[in-house]
């Protein structure tokens, strides 16, 4: 764990430093997509190869369409109550 934010912080450091430089920013962007492609993957071939997955992905897959919509809605719900407590524009009715 400390390693993590070690790591974490040694990037946040250069970050601040190599901000300014667009072709970086760019660069690097598209690297952290690659790796992001890269674990999905290897998270499809982990689940692929593990039998009670497998075995069990009707249900398990009902259960995460309802956690997903669920999350879905609570986000929407919280976004909707934020953006009118603290953004939404006061009407002056004159």
């Amino acid at each position: 764990m400390l390693a993590v934010l070690v790591i974490m912080s040694v990037g946040i450091v250069l970050g601040f430093f190599v901000r300014k430089r667009d072709r970086l920013i760019r660069i690097v962007d598209s690297l952290i997509m690659w790796a992001i492609y890269a674990l999905l993957f290897l998270l499809g071939i982990s689940v692929g190869v593990n039998e009670e997955i497998v075995s069990r992905i009707g249900e398990i897959g009902l259960q995460a369409i309802v956690i997903t919509f669920a999350a879905l809605l609570g986000s929407c719900v919280v976004a909707h109550l934020t953006y009118v407590k603290f953004f939404r524009e006061e009407v002056n009715e004159e």
